[in-house]
């Protein structure tokens, strides 16, 4: 195997919007680095499954659904 080939693994620092924190290990930045969310996965709806709305531009997606639609139907 080639030396140096992995990134480094080491220990960091997930602090969450809320201001707590956890340690995990990962390569981002150097050890001991602090990794700051802008959004906090307890809360976020994409985590979290919230309302989804879809947005339907000029009629994409109804043209979508007209042309594709019958793969989806059981």
């Amino acid at each position: 195997m080639k030396k140096d080939g992995h990134p480094d693994y080491h220990w960091i620092t997930v602090t969450l919007t809320d201001g707590s924190s956890y340690q995990t290990r990962s390569t981002y930045g150097k050890e001991g680095a602090v990794l700051n969310l802008d959004i906090d996965p307890r809360t976020h709806p994409a985590w979290t499954g919230g309302q989804n709305t879809l947005l339907d531009r000029a009629g994409r997606v109804s043209r979508f659904n007209n042309k594709f639609g019958g793969f989806l139907k059981k």
